[in-house]
């Protein structure tokens, strides 16, 4: 088994949330997560990751980022909701979307290591990255939104419709809450590859992916890949304002629905 490597730094906002940088390979920076008892995506945990990744990237030489967890049962298991729905503003436009954004568009290659559960807003952060490998033997990857009532938002939708090939698919993974295992994750073109750290560096030497982080040409070439997803994210404000008058139109065509149906029921008798 891959040893993980020397040790770069450790980031830890409190005793509960760690955020360790080994290098397992020269120029491969292996960034493992923990937050118990399945990393739910608080502000904390968004705002060090996102420190992790700046860290990185400005302080090191630049190469192939892997994201795992510490945690054997999960990546992540999305969202912590509370906050979130505390003030879901700041949330999104403070913590969650700068992440997203800097993941989506980082300065050299990325791999998500999925050792365990991705659900929700673990499986997006997952699909930010650039490639995937994952733990054929435990977990699933899901959204799981429709099953506790909670509405995708612009970005969340645009990024399945641009990372995943068949939108019969997208369609099972965000109308049907479809659970996929390692295997069949890869069947449908979810993960790249399936196994663990020693099969994620492998994966990073055959596609010789330390050579592909060069300059700003990288990040420049993500924003325009991924073009579609950096609109949404940055388009929080004009995403709420249009909401508001969404929620508005929809109340005024529910007021018509019920004088429509009031109507055929006088119509009856």
């Amino acid at each position: 088994m891959r040893s993980p490597g020397p040790t770069l730094f450790t980031l830890s906002p409190s005793p509960a949330v760690t955020f360790t940088i080994t290098t397992p390979s020269p120029k491969v920076y292996l960034l493992a997560f923990s937050s118990p008892p399945d990393n739910r995506l608080t502000p904390t945990f968004l705002s060090t990751f996102h420190l992790a990744l700046d860290i990185l990237a400005s302080q090191h030489p630049h190469g192939v980022l892997i994201t795992t967890s510490s945690l054997p049962k999960f990546y992540s298991n999305g969202l912590d909701l509370a906050a979130a729905q505390a003030d879901m503003h700041g949330f999104l436009s403070e913590n969650l979307y700068p992440l997203w954004r800097r993941l989506l568009t980082y300065p050299m290659p990325t791999v998500a290591l999925l050792n365990g559960h991705a659900f929700a807003g673990g499986f997006m952060t997952a699909m930010m990255h650039d490639y995937r490998v994952m733990n054929p033997e435990r977990g699933y990857l899901c959204l799981n939104e429709l099953e506790f009532g909670s509405a995708f938002l612009p970005p969340m939708v645009s990024l399945f419709r641009v990372k995943v090939p068949k939108v019969e698919i997208v369609r099972e993974i965000m109308l049907e809450a479809r659970r996929y295992p390692g295997k069949t994750a890869k069947e449908k073109g979810l993960v790249d590859e399936v196994g663990g750290l020693e099969e994620a560096l492998k994966f990073v030497e055959e596609r010789q992916l330390v050579e592909k982080a060069k300059g700003s040409v990288c990040t420049d070439m993500k924003e325009e890949l991924y073009r579609e997803v950096v609109r949404d994210l940055d388009g929080l404000e004009e995403w709420e304002i249009g909401e508001k008058r969404r929620k508005e139109e929809g109340k005024t065509r529910e007021e018509g629905l019920k004088k429509r149906i009031e109507n055929w029921q006088r119509a009856k008798l």
